[in-house]
């Protein structure tokens, strides 16, 4: 193939992409402005952060506050909380108002030694339900 044909490939694939570029990086630019302009989050599955109890603790306490922080906010009307007992019955704890929708709260009151887990249920933005347990131990004082 002579030289003159290749550069000129070259030069014509060159050209080709750089009409290309351009406009896909506009077009990129103006959907980003866009969502952000209108508020949109962008949010994914809720995976819990933090939790009191902790995963694992062991606790001497038999009221103590519960605490759970997600990475998203979570409908606390459609959410649920129970306590699975050592006897593996569950209780269903109610959910108090939270200061942050990020977060669900509730109170364990005259909790027994032995082992329990907080089991949880919530509905994220994204409209998927997300499930988990936290098991911890209660000691004696």
């Amino acid at each position: 193939m002579p030289i003159n044909v290749i550069r000129h490939r070259r030069v014509s694939f060159i050209t080709s992409i750089s009409h290309v570029t351009p406009r896909f990086l506009r077009i990129a630019l103006l959907l980003t402005v866009v969502l952000a302009l209108a508020g949109i989050h962008l949010e994914g599955h809720a995976i819990l952060k933090s939790s009191s109890p902790a995963n694992g603790a062991f606790v001497t306490d038999p009221d103590m506050p519960v605490q759970l922080t997600f990475n998203v906010r979570v409908d606390a009307e459609r959410s649920k909380l129970q306590l699975l007992m050592p006897d593996a019955s569950t209780l269903d704890l109610p959910i108090v108002k939270s200061p942050s929708p990020d977060m669900l709260i509730s109170k364990l009151t005259g909790l027994k030694p032995g082992a329990y887990a907080i089991r949880w249920q919530v509905l994220a933005p994204d409209g998927h339900i997300s499930r988990g347990e936290i098991p911890f131990t209660v000691r004696d004082p």
